[in-house]
Parts: structure tokens; C-alpha cells; sequence
């Protein structure tokens, strides 16, 4: 027997899953998700930020899972380890075109693919910079310019800056004030309250048909107060718990097993 069997699960809903990735429609996915839409409708630039587990990428991933391939072209861009012509290079190759040596003729085919996807095929680039507290002074000093059509009077694109806080802090620097007054979206995660963490719990559990009762009233509590809101860590204790539990027997996750899930994570 193994733990998804003991518990009654279909499959384990605190890890990424091939199978089905469970989303719990909190106040902030919500929030968010009415944000990226407004982004979309107004095109131009768009910042979001939160500390590391709060669910960024999932929520961006999910997003960009919604929109119609035929009406949205979709570039996703990792910032982490991107030099400026390695930024120029991916988001031209990404955009179906044979990247240039010089990061000038880049430059110019990148704005004229732009043009000609919104223009003439009708459909809205959109620019995912995820890690962006990462992200080099000389693409930000780009950016601008990049996305800069017909004078400043038209958004043809979509560009969504996603990182820790301290893309915030780049932000407001006054080199780059003529970009920050261009960001029409800006959000920051703030994680879940302790009465939606439960939920969140709760929800998971429900998504994927577990035993009811698997976790114990006090086990959730423990989860809760531990993970401080961040849903990667309610996430990584939740599946220790279930491991845990099912080693010992246990048909309930109480709270001495969460207990060790904690110590066994390093969280304690």
C-alpha cells in the first residue's frame, strides 16, 4: 500500500503534478488574475512581486494556460542567468525569428516581428521576464526602447516583469523612472491569511478526493502557523506529512507528525 492509496487519494495535490495541477482560487490568485487581465486589455508594462514560495510562477503558468493561442503569442524568458545579448537573442528566437550577431540588428527585427504580429496578424505579443529582480540595468535601460512604437502613442505588446521585492527597490532607481511611469499593472503577493492557508488546505485535500479527516484540526493548525502563509511551504509539509504518515500507520495526520515533518524539512 502506499500513501495515496491510504489516504483515499487520486493523486498527491501538494507536488507538481503531471496529471492535474491543483489551483485553490484564493482572494490573491483572484486579485492577480483580475490584474493580468486589465494588463491584457490595456497592453504595456506590468510588475509583479513577492517573496520566494509565493506562488508567482503558478499563478503566471495558469494564466498563460488561459489565453487563446490564436489571439496571444506568448514568450516566456528566465532573467537568472540572461546576459543583454542573450536577452536579445532568446526574445527573438522566441518570437519564430533567426537571431542577429549584433544586438542592433536584433533590435530592429524584434520591433519589426512586434509590429507585424499585432499589425498584421492581429495577435498581441506577450513578454514574460520571470526572475526579474535578476534582470541586467542595460535591458531595463532597453525595455523602453524596445517596446516604444509610432512616438509613444501605441502599446503593441505586453510585458510582465515577475521577481522578489527587490525588483521594487531596482524600480524606483530615478535611471529608471521612465519605465516605471510606463508599468500600467503593479502587484505585490502578500501570501495567504491563516483562515485561507486552512482552506487551501482543505480544498487540496478536496480537489483530489482524500479520506475525510486526513489531517487532524491541530495538524492544519500546526501546518498553517509554521508555513507563515507561503503556499511552498504548506505545499512541502503537507507531502512529508502524508510520507510520514503513511511509514507509521497512521490513518490520521495529527500533530506529532507534523511535528516531524518539521523537523525533517529543516523548518523547525
Amino acid at each position: 500500500m502506499s500513501y495515496i492509496s491510504r489516504y483515499g487519494l487520486e493523486f498527491n495535490p501538494f507536488i507538481k503534478n503531471a496529471r492535474c495541477e491543483t489551483i485553490v482560487e484564493t482572494t490573491e490568485y483572484k486579485e492577480i488574475n483580475y490584474r493580468l487581465e486589465l494588463l491584457l486589455k490595456t497592453r504595456g508594462f506590468g510588475l509583479i512581486t513577492g517573496t520566494a514560495g509565493k506562488g508567482k510562477t503558478t499563478v503566471l503558468r495558469n494564466w498563460v494556460n488561459s489565453l487563446n493561442p490564436s489571439l496571444y503569442k506568448v514568450v516566456y524568458i528566465t532573467l537568472s542567468t540572461v546576459t543583454v545579448n542573450d536577452f536579445y537573442r532568446q526574445l527573438a528566437r522566441q518570437l519564430g525569428l533567426e537571431a542577429r550577431y549584433r544586438k542592433s540588428d536584433n533590435f530592429k527585427i524584434i520591433q519589426d516581428e512586434i509590429t507585424r504580429f499585432a499589425v498584421e496578424k492581429r495577435i498581441i505579443p506577450v513578454i514574460i521576464l520571470d526572475e526579474a529582480n535578476y534582470i541586467k540595468t542595460e535591458i531595463l535601460n532597453d525595455l523602453k526602447m524596445i517596446f516604444n512604437f509610432e512616438m509613444d502613442s501605441k502599446d503593441r505588446a505586453v510585458v510582465l516583469l515577475a521577481g522578489l521585492p527587490t525588483l521594487n527597490n531596482t524600480m524606483r532607481l530615478v535611471a529608471h523612472e521612465p519605465l516605471r511611469q510606463r508599468i500600467t499593472v503593479n502587484y505585490h503577493m502578500e501570501g495567504l491569511n491563516k483562515e485561507e492557508a486552512k482552506n487551501y488546505i482543505q480544498e487540496k485535500l478536496r480537489m483530489c478526493k482524500a479520506h475525510p479527516g486526513v489531517f487532524s484540526e491541530s495538524a492544519v493548525e500546526a501546518i498553517v502557523n509554521t508555513a507563515g502563509g507561503v503556499p511552498r511551504i504548506i505545499n512541502k509539509l503537507c507531502d512529508s506529512c502524508l510520507v510520514i504518515g503513511h511509514n507509521k500507520n497512521a490513518s490520521e495526520i495529527n500533530n506529532d507528525i507534523v511535528m516531524l515533518s518539521i523537523s525533517e524539512t529543516e523548518l523547525g
